[in-house]
């Protein structure tokens, strides 16, 4: 079965998005209730804990609706301007045909090739070597490259980073990874204004205006600061399952990508040798992570690679010479001014042309 466009891949992805969106909301109301919990405190002081749990129910069904209209409004405002805020991160600029007819011939034969809409193109100035693909749907689709990126591949290795990013775009994957940089952003606003508004404010916990209530306070209080340590640990784990949520989605997707494109270029080699150019020198230094995590390649590696949102280089060439019948040159230095970089093709693997070259087993086969 051929990698690029796996029907089950697809439909993975589009259930993935609506898990998504459906978390976004869970771990927004359970911010939610966390500030409820804290207000109560700030407003009964401390009382026993079921009567603050209670006061946090009620309060949390007021605030019910305007969390909801909140996420709902931050879902438009992304859906509307989130290439708008990419662009404004990254410096990138939409390119013209005039500009660069390299880039638009590249990407108009591989899409009439497949009979592929052409997403928008655009360049950010960055020296790095890297590029990306966003949109959330036909008439938004674009797919940035960085101005290292055009100095140092040829034609055939850019190719192969384009057929890459436009699987993406076939697949679903640049879909569900913008609704995943949309939890992350909401989770950090909802969590943020929490902790300014009731932990940097001057906020303080009431203690009562008569004897007979401290009284009463001390037998049957004392729920304040198990009510807080409650929020608190809301508000963290909320904040660590947007983490997750990010990280969670399959490494799999860069697999699939590169497979993608080796079936639309015809060329493991190119995908390979750019690889090895773009390895290490991909760092996009004012892209946040959410945007490092759409990138051909993201240098910043989790701990231990628990964390990493991409297989290592090594890992997505060692797959295209073991089942697309690859040669890896190994680390390649980058070409110096004025010097095209070229690849040499191999005479044999599965796109030689030789009639002996021996047929490989695996799924791009």
């Amino acid at each position: 079965m051929a990698a690029y466009g796996l029907y089950t891949h697809i439909q993975a992805n589009r259930f993935r998005s609506i898990l998504l969106l459906i978390g976004l909301f869970v771990l927004v109301y359970v911010l939610v209730f966390a500030g409820a919990l804290i207000a109560e405190v700030v407003l009964r002081g401390d009382a026993p804990l079921e009567f603050l749990v209670r006061g946090a129910v009620y309060d949390f069904w007021i605030a019910f609706p305007f969390a909801t209209g909140g996420a709902i409004l931050w879902i438009l405002i992304a859906y509307k301007f989130h290439q708008s805020m990419i662009d404004s991160i990254t410096g990138a600029d939409d390119v013209t045909r005039t500009e660069n007819p390299r880039l638009y011939n590249l990407i108009e034969n591989l899409c009439i090739s497949r009979g592929i809409p052409v997403p928008k193109l655009k360049i950010s100035e960055e020296t790095a070597l890297n590029a990306f693909a966003t949109g959330l749907n036909q008439k938004q689709y674009s797919i940035t490259v960085t101005r290292g990126l055009l100095d140092a591949l040829n034609d055939e290795e850019l190719e192969a980073v384009l057929g890459h990013e436009l699987t993406h775009i076939r697949n679903g994957d640049v879909k569900m990874m913008v609704i995943a940089m949309v939890i992350a952003g909401v989770i950090s606003f909802f969590g943020e204004m929490i902790f300014r508004i009731f932990f940097q404010g001057n906020w303080r916990v009431s203690s009562g205006s008569s004897s007979s209530s401290r009284s009463s306070s001390e037998k049957k209080g004392g729920g304040a600061g198990i009510a807080i340590l409650i929020a608190v640990v809301l508000i963290v784990v909320a904040w660590l399952l947007s983490i997750v949520i990010r990280f969670a989605l399959s490494r799999r997707r860069e697999f699939l990508a590169d497979a993608g494109s080796v079936e639309l270029t015809k060329n493991p080699d190119a995908m390979i040798s750019a690889l090895r150019k773009i390895e290490g020198r991909g760092e996009l230094v004012r892209a946040n992570s959410a945007i490092m995590e759409m990138c051909f390649d993201n240098p910043r590696e989790g701990f231990a690679d628990l964390f990493a949102t991409h297989p290592s280089v090594d890992r997505r060439v060692a797959a295209l010479v073991q089942f697309a019948g690859g040669h890896d040159p190994g680390p390649l230095a980058l070409p110096g001014p004025g010097q095209p970089a070229q690849i040499e093709r191999p005479n044999d693997g599965p796109w030689s042309g030789q009639a002996d070259a021996k047929p490989r087993s695996g799924p791009w086969s």
